[in-house]
């Protein structure tokens, strides 16, 4: 049994946690940190929990934090984590981030698109990108996790073998993406009230939303070299799920042909096949939100536009769990030795 501590506990992400953890039987609990509720019971923040955990909020002290527990997830704000760690900390306890803090190995680039000052990147090198079916092995001997964004996640294993493969030119890859209003988090926005979202869909963050570089970092790294991406995100009128929706150029063979349907299915089916959490669905089954609601898993499949060249990728998930808390505990789960899918089992609700 490992004791668990939970900064960022009463947002969306962080109640995930909860509820995951709550059933998973290798972990306790140890901490609730909010620093919006402290001292309010948890299950008063989120009704959903009372009579199953009678816990208080308490602070996001860290360093007292990191005393008592043997992992520590922060599911928090930018720059949250990067001001405030320490070697101490890691000497620990081990961190799980589910913010942005250590996904992107450049500094520079991390200061661009999130636009502040990055505290800590003497522990960046040493951050695994915890995106486990691509980084599983590195995982496993980590201090330090980057969880994975949720578009991010969806975007890039939607992609990731037929650009590890060479199959796709990965310049001209091209990203539409929807998600549900959970992604934004639960704090009061304007944009996001109910009238605001309710019969609507908007594209945002154009050409500039800030999960762009962690998905060419990383599909740069299955590419071989950099890449450039067009990402567009869009806001839905539903709480949870993401749908990716991917356009690319297929790379010809040496006599002209593309490559086959069976040729792409068998890439795919050599990455995935073994995989969990990882549905390539049967051919001509479009993946669909729905079916992947409130469980870890990712469906994905692909169609062939013989008449342009190009393939059409798509990937649908939970942003909640697979893009957000899901992912976290099968990072926790490799940290600590258990099976990969412990407390994960996880059956899509519907409807």
């Amino acid at each position: 049994m490992i004791k668990a501590g939970i900064i960022g506990a009463t947002g969306y992400a962080g109640n995930e946690l909860v509820r995951i953890l709550m059933g998973h039987p290798q972990v306790e609990i140890k901490w609730y940190g909010s620093r919006s509720y402290i001292n309010q019971k948890y299950a008063e923040v989120y009704r959903n929990m009372f009579e199953i955990v009678d816990d208080v909020c308490m602070d996001d002290n860290m360093e007292e934090l990191a005393e008592q527990v043997d992992v520590i997830f922060t599911a928090t704000p930018q720059g949250f984590l990067a001001g405030v760690l320490t070697e101490e900390i890691l000497k620990k306890t081990k961190i799980i981030d589910l913010s942005a803090d250590f996904r992107i190995k450049d500094v520079a680039v991390y200061e661009k698109w999130y636009q502040i000052e990055h505290k800590s990147p003497q522990f960046i090198g040493e951050a695994v990108y915890g995106l486990c079916e691509i980084n599983r092995e590195k995982v496993k001997g980590a201090r330090l996790v980057a969880n994975p964004g949720c578009y991010t996640t969806c975007s890039i294993l939607t992609a990731y073998p037929l650009v590890k493969e060479g199959l796709i030119d990965p310049d001209t890859l091209i990203i539409d993406a929807k998600s549900g209003t959970s992604g934004a988090g639960r704090g009061a926005k304007l944009p996001n009230l109910f009238c605001e979202v309710n019969e609507n869909i908007k594209a945002y963050g154009v050409t500039s939303h800030r999960h762009t570089p962690e998905i060419e970092e990383q599909l740069g790294y299955a590419a071989g070299r950099e890449i450039l991406v067009n990402f567009t995100p869009h806001l839905v009128p539903m709480n949870r799920g993401i749908l990716a929706t991917e356009y690319a150029s297929l790379t010809r063979k040496e006599d002209g042909s593309l490559p086959t349907c069976e040729e792409i299915k068998a890439v795919y089916d050599k990455y995935y096949g073994a995989e969990t959490f990882v549905r390539v669905l049967p051919e001509d089954v479009c993946p669909e939100t729905k079916w992947v609601e409130g469980s870890n898993y990712v469906d994905i499949n692909f169609k062939i536009d013989a008449r342009t060249g190009r393939i059409v990728m798509m990937g649908a998930l939970d942003n909640l769990v697979k893009g957000a808390a899901g992912q976290a505990v099968q990072n926790m789960n490799l940290l600590f030795g258990f099976d990969e899918d412990e407390g994960l089992r996880l059956v899509p609700m519907f409807p």
